[in-house]
């Protein structure tokens, strides 16, 4: 049975990675949707090899010994340490790992480069606004025409929270996988924090620290007028 160890791993990981794609909305916690139909192929191509793979070693095996009866062979056909090999891929199958949090945010918070202030298209009416919090950080700190002022908005993230106990609504930005993930985020004032990686969709007015694109502007201060905890949406990252 050892001789069949490259299949059922190829097998395995193309199981897991149509789990995540074909069988559920989990690929969002790793790739931008776009990328699902390229998913969804390659664990099928994946299946099909380890299924290849297998008949080769059967073909190989009844080559060897013709008169072998199945499920006996004579002497080893390579280490049994090597099935611990398919771990990983079945740990993958069975326990997706979940998406990035608090974490990823706190190592991307001090790596922010400078942009230019400029003026930004304006809002669409009425009150509260939905906006990501791609866009509100980005009109908070760089909109030369304040078009935040007297707006309430209303932004979806998970919670992170400093040492001293400031805490902020927070998102990852990822251009095509979470492997280039990056953090913006909003502190709220004015609420109690929820605990550390929930999330929460807060509703408030932007509170204006320092000029546009100053380091005081960083990160951008809302003060709420509400809190409520929320689901993970299925796609918890904003893109770029």
């Amino acid at each position: 049975m050892r001789r069949y160890g490259p299949a059922v791993l190829l097998a395995l990981v193309g199981a897991a990675i149509l789990r995540v794609s074909l069988f559920s909305d989990l690929y969002l916690r790793y790739v931008r949707a776009g990328l699902r139909p390229y998913l969804v192929v390659s664990g099928v191509l994946l299946v099909l090899l380890g299924a290849g793979v297998a008949v080769l070693a059967r073909t190989a095996r009844e080559q060897e010994d013709p008169h072998s009866h199945p499920g006996h062979t004579h002497g080893p056909a390579g280490p049994r340490v090597a099935w611990f090999l398919t771990l990983p891929a079945l740990a993958l199958l069975l326990f997706p790992p979940p998406a990035l949090g608090s974490y990823s945010a706190e190592r991307e918070a001090d790596r922010r480069a400078a942009r230019g202030v400029g003026t930004f298209p304006a809002l669409p009416a009425g009150n509260p606004l939905d906006l990501t919090l791609g866009e509100f950080g980005s009109r908070a700190v760089y909109d030369s025409g304040r078009s935040l002022t007297g707006r309430t908005v209303r932004l979806t993230g998970f919670v992170t929270r400093d040492a001293d106990g400031t805490w902020y609504v927070t998102r990852l930005l990822v251009s095509c996988c979470a492997a280039d993930a990056g953090a913006v985020k909003a502190e709220v004032r004015g609420a109690a924090a929820p605990p550390v990686d929930t999330w929460i969709t807060v509703t408030g007015t932007w509170h204006p620290e320092g000029g546009p694109g100053s380091a005081a502007a960083w990160p951008p201060v809302l003060d709420a007028t509400s809190v409520r905890r929320v689901p993970q949406p299925d796609n918890p990252y904003e893109k770029r």
